[in-house]
């Protein structure tokens, strides 16, 4: 018996699930509801990871590659750059090309494009926002202004990027490192959303998340899209609430994240979406044994498995979180043990994993 037929025959007393031997029966789909705004901006939308050079240069090779994968998976669409390392610890140059290279790479595929677009501040920003509206692609995604320190700061940032954008943007309700400022409102993303047709897209990732993503769903459909965050761990119970996607740097999973979502949607295998999630937050899991970033650390060495990376190199921040005046290079280290353990795991997810490279 193949895995898959034996997860669906398995022990299961789910969600009114029939008793051991029996097969799984369809749900209600967690996601299967109306769809508000742009379909294309819907799903798992994983952050793309920097590949770096043995020098230490952005491979920009491997970041058109890296995409590649992750349409080659199915996933609904990407993001780059938006995580911190990204965004902090390139230059200005380094992102406009990153956004040119991705932009080329993806064109005529079907996983949506979305660029990142933030700044110290609305001047800073704008730059980012007008060069990714030349490349046209499916979405934006912003954060805070790292300089804001008021809530008004946060308005007249978004109502700058809402002057040029002319596609979905996606709020990301949390800052970066240096931002020390407050989380935008839910009244706010509100207010902004009823004033631009493209915004209404949001990241949560603020505590309370749940009672926040509960406050935007209601407020539908003036708010269009609610993705989870955070990693993912709460994927599949903030979908029971309405979020409909995610956001997270675990675009070398992107094959499980689309099986999870295609699952989520159409309801049809309770067993195998749990099983699936189950298997996600096993790996993921990892960090807390595994020393090392936990947005990147040990999954550089998935990704070199998968065949998309070359190396396990990051850039790092300086002390206390600082930017430093030139990168700092460091490359994941594991133990014969770490690696033995990442390959037990990864195995575990193949049922739900595209077969070839």
């Amino acid at each position: 018996m193949k895995r898959r037929e034996f997860i669906k025959t398995m022990a299961a007393t789910v969600g009114g699930l029939t008793v051991f031997g029996a097969r799984a029966q369809s749900a209600a789909p967690l996601c299967g509801g109306p769809v508000i705004g742009d379909p294309k901006v819907r799903g798992p939308f994983p952050i793309l990871s920097t590949p770096f050079t043995d020098s230490g240069a952005v491979d920009y090779e491997v970041l058109a590659k890296q995409a590649q994968f992750v349409d080659w998976c199915g996933s609904p669409g990407m993001i780059w750059p938006q995580s911190g390392d990204s965004v902090d610890l390139l230059t200005t140059e380094e992102k406009l090309r990153g956004m040119e290279v991705l932009a080329k790479a993806t064109r005529g595929r079907r996983s949506a494009l979305c660029l990142g677009v933030q700044g110290n501040d609305t001047e800073e920003m704008l730059v980012f926002a007008k060069h990714a509206e030349t490349l046209a692609p499916a979405a934006i995604i912003s954060r805070p202004p790292d300089s804001g320190k008021t809530e008004d700061d946060l308005r007249q940032y978004w109502r700058a990027l809402a002057a040029v954008a002319k596609r979905p943007v996606i709020i990301q309700t949390s800052g970066g490192t240096k931002y020390r400022g407050p989380a935008p409102s839910v009244k706010l993303l509100i207010e902004l959303a009823k004033e631009s047709p493209y915004f209404g897209y949001v990241k949560e990732e603020t505590s309370p998340v749940v009672p926040r993503m509960k406050e935007l769903v209601a407020a539908k459909p003036t708010i269009k899209r609610v993705f989870s965050a955070i990693g993912g761990f709460g994927w599949l119970y903030q979908a029971r609430v309405g979020a409909e996607g995610l956001i997270t740097e675990r675009a070398v999973y992107a094959d499980l994240l689309a099986f999870i979502w295609n699952q989520m949607q159409s309801g049809s295998d309770p067993v195998a979406l749990q099983d699936a999630f189950s298997k996600l937050l096993l790996m993921l899991n990892l960090r807390e044994t595994i020393p090392g970033n936990q947005l990147r650390g040990f999954h550089l060495h998935v990704w070199k498995k998968r065949g998309v990376f070359k190396n396990m190199l990051s850039r790092n921040y300086g002390p206390k979180n600082s930017v430093p005046p030139k990168p700092i290079l460091s490359e994941q280290a594991l133990s014969q043990e770490d690696i033995a353990e990442i390959e037990s795991r990864f195995d575990m997810l193949k049922p739900y994993l595209k077969s070839g490279n």
